[in-house]
């Protein structure tokens, strides 16, 4: 339990007491500032402490933004401070000084502001202190009984379980998410919480319906199909509320974070695979198609993902591009319009559920490629414009950040070394990844299946994508390389897969990219939740992007004439790899010191 110790009785009336009970504190009462540091001393180092103004006047659910948010070190509104145990000691520090400064010696009282002047003194000593937007509701140190008196009035007059339910919701979100289903979804998450469900729980059943919908899409029987759209719409409306159950309960944690993104993927992708299974049943072979949406996907995925790390501290990060999208913000009307054409997750799972009810599998798979293409094309070419007008200055993180999102494993390391002295070194890396995945993907489609020119060219792309990350990746556009190395070897795998002879080649390839995805998206969450990347082990055991793209052309050189041993061969490689990277994902995320987060960014 946390304990919260009030600097001083509670004035006559007040509810604080049992307001930071229901909160989940243990409450002590301190006399002066030499008590508070006793109190505080008797707190386990490992517990939240909140320090609390007897005077405080406000909203339960101030206190509860200020007190009980799991994401930060330290966090204060006035009359109110908290700290875990990253910033214990640097408040016992403050609190000492406070205790001995002249105007607290002696007298044996508190300063005036005791809450404030110790959160000041955390910001200088280096801890950050967050502080809660709060908006209409109320916290305050009312100075005298007039003022008390107008601080309850000011809380009486507002609704501070209605702020809980609107702020439960993303700021920002998606078209179809904002309108059609946060309006109801808000008070599914109440419910939630006040039967104790987790936002975890949450997620888990979310995932279950999905994957219930995807085997009803399997059946490929139009009452199937139906059913499967409507599971859908289910597990997304399921998908929104867990989010919003962590907002409204403040029940953060990485672990949550995690389990929300890669769930989305795990759920979006399973479905692609009942549909394909599906389609199949009724002699229509849309694996290619399946693989195709993932892979595109994907992609667009890790473009998000490398340039917003790459920019996450960047210097002098302004532009022209991005001069033109705000003034086309404050139009009101190009908000929502320029959300939806990038098909984010609510329009696209709405689509999909939609689509697979009334018309084909092929159908659906054709749409998503061509939705999402042209998404990914619009904001790919507004990044990249203004990369290339803005005088941004990387930073050494977020090259290490692109350098980690590049999965880069012992083969590129060699080729680093190697040409460490030579003129590829000199070329940007954006350069170099571009023109290793162009010949890659261009021979590839090009000759026949398991020619051996494919795994020259292979070995070509193995030096040029080492000489990439040869130096930081601190370029405009060095953000790319990531998303180049993906589609060189997602597509690669696809385009072996479909040339060859076998009939479940695709529907093994499937399987391997999905593997090879969830390692790229652990990284990024690892990465988002301050943890940093995988092991350097597991780049190497699975043999970085360069290493498993050239290992499946070599495979299917060697089987050429045997197409069922490739998809053997492929099916063991995305056995191993999943294998592999499920047990360290779920190891390190289950045992996992990192602070809590929770994903607020753009819509996926």
């Amino acid at each position: 339990m946390s304990t919260a110790i009030l600097t001083g009785p509670p004035a006559p009336g007040s509810s604080l007491d049992g307001d930071l009970r229901s909160l989940g504190f243990d409450v002590r009462i301190a006399s002066d500032a030499e008590e508070t540091g006793a109190l505080l001393a008797t707190v386990p180092t490992g517990e939240r402490v909140a320090l609390v103004d007897p005077r405080f006047v406000g909203h339960l659910h101030a206190l509860r933004l200020a007190l009980t948010d799991p994401r930060f070190p330290a966090a204060a509104a006035p009359g109110a401070l908290t700290a875990q145990s990253a910033a214990r000691p640097a408040l016992v520090r403050a609190l000492t000084a406070v205790a001995g400064a002249p105007a607290a010696a002696g007298t044996g009282t508190l300063t005036d502001d005791l809450t404030g002047t110790l959160a000041d003194a955390l910001d200088a000593d280096g801890v950050a202190v967050h502080r809660p937007a709060l908006g209409t509701l109320v916290a305050t140190v009312p100075a005298d009984a007039e003022a008390r008196h107008e601080a309850r009035a000011a809380v009486d007059a507002v609704d501070d379980e209605a702020v809980r339910l609107r702020s439960a919701v993303k700021a920002h979100d998606g078209f179809f998410t904002t309108f059609f289903i946060s309006p109801y979804s808000r008070y599914i998450a109440r419910w939630c919480a006040r039967r104790g469900l987790t936002p975890n729980q949450v997620t888990t059943a979310s995932l279950l319906t999905a994957l219930v919908a995807a085997g009803c899409a399997a059946t490929g029987e139009r009452g199937g199909y139906i059913a499967a759209g409507v599971l859908l719409l289910v597990s997304f409306v399921l998908d929104c509320t867990d989010g919003q159950l962590a907002r409204y309960a403040l029940k953060y944690s990485t672990m949550g974070a995690w389990l929300d993104a890669t769930f989305d993927r795990a759920k979006e992708y399973a479905f692609y695979a009942g549909l394909a299974l599906g389609a199949a049943r009724n002699g229509d072979d849309v694996w290619a198609l399946a693989l195709g949406a993932m892979i595109l996907m994907t992609c667009r995925h890790v473009v998000d993902f490398s340039f917003n790390e790459a920019n996450h501290d960047a210097t002098a990060n302004t532009s022209p591009t991005a001069a033109l999208s705000d003034r086309l913000d404050s139009l009101g009307w190009t908000v929502w319009a320029r959300r939806m054409i990038i098909l984010p997750i609510g329009e696209r799972w709405a689509m999909i559920a939609v689509l697979t009810a009334v018309t084909t599998p092929r159908i659906v798979f054709w749409a998503l490629i061509i939705g999402c293409a042209f998404g990914a094309c619009y904001t790919t070419a507004g990044r990249v414009l203004r990369s290339l007008t803005r005088k941004a200055k990387r930073t050494d993180r977020a090259a290490q950040a692109l350098a980690e999102l590049a999965d880069s494993g012992p083969l590129a390391g060699f080729a680093a070394r190697a040409v460490a002295r030579t003129g590829l070194r000199g070329l940007p890396g954006v350069v170099l990844a571009a023109v290793a995945t162009g010949a890659l993907l261009a021979t590839v489609l090009a000759r026949p299946f398991g020619d051996r020119q494919d795994v020259v060219v292979a070995v070509f792309y193995v030096v040029f994508a080492g000489a990439a990350v040869a130096r930081p990746l601190k370029g405009a556009l060095d953000w790319l390389v990531p998303p180049l190395f993906r589609a060189a070897e997602y597509t690669t795998v696809l385009v072996l897969a479909a040339r060859s002879d076998s009939a479940h080649a695709l529907p093994a390839a499937f399987g391997l990219v999905a593997a090879v995805a969830y390692h790229h998206y652990d990284t990024v969450y690892r990465i988002r939740g301050g943890t940093g990347a995988p092991p350097a082990w597991l780049v190497r055991v699975t043999g970085g992007h360069e290493g498993r793209t050239l290992l499946v052309t070599v495979l299917a050189a060697l089987l050429a004439d045997r197409g069922d041993d490739f998809t053997l061969a492929l099916t063991a490689l995305a056995a191993a790899v999943a294998l592999v990277v499920l047990v360290e994902s779920i190891r390190f995320w289950v045992s996992s010191g990192a602070p809590a987060v929770h994903d607020e960014g753009e819509t996926a």
